[in-house]
């Protein structure tokens, strides 16, 4: 899977700023970033100049997506997958999705930005794992606003490194939800792929197979 790491905060936080100097140091360690940003608004131009999106592909993220309550910008239809279902379906070429907001999405680690004045999130929403902010604050993994270089680190250790040495051979969807495959599922399923798709012409040397089988409609259900 695809790892995500969404900056949440409170509105003028910051957070757009920290979140596009760290895109910036994650692309400078030669690696693929999708940018997911969540919205209430609706409406919006998309990519219009000076704005949060527009800023995130000059930072250098190779995607970058909008998610509004009226629409997605990258597929112009209203989402109806939550982010884990959404990076599932179209980022899975990436090798890490930074989200801003998404503060109410379960099973998704968050780094909050807090101002001086504003009040923590972290006892509100599940999955805080870091906090950035020059408030005096007692916990584990507290950065400061000018430590974007060392919030990039710690991502790339916890997350990267720790995927490369855990990595999934075989990654199955079925409808869009990950389903848990034991290592001896996977090397069969590598294996008997691998076997029928070498047989087929014009396929070159292969690293990696994408397979999507979409299944006919029965129509006595």
């Amino acid at each position: 899977m695809v790892p995500i790491v969404s900056f949440i905060g409170r509105h003028d936080s910051g957070k757009t700023t920290f979140v596009r100097e760290v895109v910036t140091h994650l692309k400078e360690k030669g690696l693929r970033v999708a940018v997911i940003k969540s919205t209430k608004h609706t409406d919006i131009e998309f990519d219009r100049e000076g704005s949060d999106t527009d800023l995130y592909k000059k930072a250098g993220a190779d995607s970058v997506t909008l998610i509004a309550p009226d629409q997605m910008i990258i597929m112009s239809d209203k989402p109806d997958s939550n982010l884990i279902g959404i990076v599932h379906r179209f980022f899975l070429n990436y090798d890490i999705v930074i989200g801003e907001g998404f503060k109410h999405e379960r099973h998704i680690a968050k780094i909050e930005v807090i101002r001086d004045d504003s009040d923590p999130l972290k006892d509100q929403v599940n999955g805080v794992i870091a906090v950035v902010t020059d408030q005096s604050i007692s916990r584990d993994y507290i950065f400061r606003p000018d430590e974007s270089k060392e919030v990039t680190d710690f991502i790339v250790k916890k997350f990267i490194e720790k995927k490369k040495a855990n990595e999934e051979q075989v990654l199955l969807l079925v409808n869009g939800k990950k389903i848990p495959l034991k290592s001896f599922v996977q090397d069969a399923l590598a294996s008997t792929v691998h076997g029928f798709v070498e047989s087929l012409k014009q396929t070159g040397n292969m690293q990696e197979i994408d397979l999507k089988i979409r299944l006919p409609k029965n129509e006595d259900k």
